[in-house]
């Protein structure tokens, strides 16, 4: 059954964004049995390309279309100052919050609700080669896979805003609506190597990931 309250969720796209990072939470939050009214909205309407450009995803909403979304999900991007630099965006992001349910974020999205002084003071996450910088913005890094803070919910790497969406259903609708999503997106992780953290991973691959990091990645 289909819940009374229809919540509505704004997912940030802007080019330069990891799609993984939008996707994901999209996956689960907007799932028929949840009932959410799911947008895609930007600074402007239209096509965004994704990091490496390979991949395009359509906002259908501008930012002023959607001035007090329940819950925020703001993406990551190999290029922070995407979102970071743009002050329009971050002007949303803080106005936003100020009447949000959730706000979110996902691997270096991160970094924009923290340059949108969202983060000042608190405990978050961000992908774990992007840690550092959040000090830059006033906010304590930590390496935990979501971290959440009040209304403030962090993710770290790509793929763990499937987590985050996950706990954000849980919170909302209950934990067997989180599990009936969880059931039908099949999220039955079982990854074929045990290195997707730093702290798993061989110190070899963990140096080349930096490398790979330095090469592709325009930190502020």
């Amino acid at each position: 059954m289909i819940p009374e309250k229809r919540l509505q969720v704004a997912i940030l796209l802007y080019d330069g964004m990891t799609a993984l990072d939008a996707i994901g939470p999209y996956e689960v939050l907007q799932a028929p049995t949840l009932g959410t009214d799911v947008r895609f909205v930007a600074r402007e309407k239209g096509v965004k390309r994704t990091d490496f450009g390979r991949l395009r995803l359509t906002a259908d909403y501008t930012l002023a279309e959607t001035p007090t979304p329940d819950i925020l999900v703001v993406p990551g991007t190999a290029f922070p100052k995407a979102v970071m630099g743009d002050q329009l965006v971050l002007e949303w992001i803080a106005q936003a919050h100020r009447t949000t349910k959730w706000t979110t974020s996902v691997c270096t999205g991160a970094l924009g609700l923290a340059a949108a002084g969202v983060l000042n003071g608190l405990k978050a996450t961000t992908h774990w080669l992007a840690l550092d910088v959040l000090k830059q913005f006033g906010a304590i890094p930590t390496k935990e896979r979501v971290v959440r803070e009040g209304k403030i919910l962090t993710a770290a790497g790509v793929s763990s805003g499937i987590d985050m969406a996950l706990i954000l259903v849980a919170e909302e609708f209950g934990a067997d609506a989180a599990q009936l999503t969880q059931l039908l997106i099949e999220y039955d992780p079982h990854p074929p190597f045990d290195a997707g953290s730093p702290d798993k991973a061989p110190p070899s691959i963990v140096n080349a990931a930096r490398e790979e990091f330095s090469k592709l990645v325009v930190m502020p």
